[in-house]
């Protein structure tokens, strides 16, 4: 789809790489370029059984695919020069160059355009482009509110176990860098699209912002319950000791749902009979879902379920998940350095 497109990736981490590997996936040349004196940080992000020779980590694998890689100083005269070189040949700059580093590097909009007018640049920061505050995921879970929804009473606040602020923010950044290609076809304008962490997480809140916009709702800490629909996200333990949840939306799959259970008098009974009652009586409808639930065994019950389009499922571990034919075509495999490496797709979406 896009063999016509050339990009330089001169991101590092997670965000930025993740965009050049979409792009990559869909056909376009990718080059990344590594600082020649600190290459990507997430080379270095290994887990203790990982090989600590090797110049790629499990990491870094995952947001760097089909990429070419050539290691430059943009403060070398002759690094910079290739650098320059590679600009007026490419389509997009990809970049999360800290605050000022632009200005020091001579990597700035107007320079790069002058060399190439039609370079579309899109860029990564923390906390928007005048703030020279160092971003980290874990940082933005923390301040967007996210850590304070996530976790139980019990456990304080948790963040997210991916970098969710930095995939939320890649997202934006390739939706803003499609519309650019689309408005440069159009006018053979270039534009520059600039995503921050910040607006990304604060965007993506979601319901939980306009519950709170609109209700002045702050949302406590219930672990996968959801504030507005029960019984939803409570963990239910089978016979044969297997987790399994509900995403229960609406009274016909809470029908559904009870008559499987042969608990029909809680279809009638009036704390149950709406989807508001029954998140006002959640712990109460939880005990009576749970005595059923413990003698039935997973595949069964769910079986059962699912014949019948009522949303329930496992909670399976990763082992688990990619025992499943349907995740193993969603992995992508490619040589780096010597280095068998794989990850999981970044296109999931499919044409027909």
């Amino acid at each position: 789809m896009f063999s016509n497109l050339t990009i330089l990736d001169v991101s590092t981490v997670l965000a930025g790489p993740s965009v050049g590997t979409f792009f990559a996936e869909l056909g376009a040349r990718v080059i990344k370029i590594e600082n020649k004196h600190l290459p990507d940080v997430t080379r270095s992000w290994k887990l203790p059984s990982e090989d600590q020779k090797s110049t790629i980590s499990a990491y870094f694998s995952s947001i760097n695919y089909k990429k070419e890689y050539i290691s430059l100083d943009l403060k070398d005269e002759l690094d910079y020069g290739l650098f320059i070189n590679l600009i007026q040949k490419s389509d997009i700059l990809l970049s999360n160059f800290k605050f000022g580093d632009e200005d020091k590097l001579k990597v700035t909009d107007s320079i790069l355009r002058s060399f190439n007018p039609t370079l579309i640049i899109g860029k990564i920061n923390g906390f928007g482009s005048e703030n020279d505050r160092v971003a980290y995921d874990l940082i933005l879970q923390a301040e967007t509110g996210f850590m304070s929804m996530n976790g139980t009473h019990e456990s304080g606040p948790v963040k997210m176990p991916v970098a969710l602020i930095d995939l939320l923010a890649g997202h934006h950044l390739k939706e803003g860098l499609l519309l650019a290609i689309m408005e440069r076809e159009k006018t053979k304008l270039a534009k520059t699209v600039s995503v921050s962490l910040y607006d990304a997480a604060v965007c993506s809140l979601m319901n939980q912002a306009s519950n709170y916009l609109m209700g002045k709702q702050i949302p406590k800490r219930q672990g996968s319950l959801h504030p507005n629909i029960a019984p939803y996200g409570e963990l239910f333990l089978t016979k044969d000791k297997q987790l399994i949840t509900f995403a229960i939306g609406s009274d016909t799959h809470f029908k559904k749902l009870c008559l499987e259970l042969k608990l029909p008098t809680l279809i009638n009974d009036e704390r149950f009979s709406s989807n508001q009652q029954r998140v006002k009586h959640r712990t109460a409808l939880k005990d009576l879902l749970e005595e059923n639930i413990s003698n039935r065994s997973a595949n069964e019950l769910l079986e059962k379920l699912l014949a019948q389009h009522v949303p329930a499922g496992k909670v399976k571990d990763l082992k688990e998940v990619f025992e499943e034919d349907e995740a193993k075509l969603l992995i992508r495999q490619e040589e780096i350095d010597g280095v068998t490496s794989k990850r999981v797709t970044s296109i999931g979406f499919k044409w027909a």
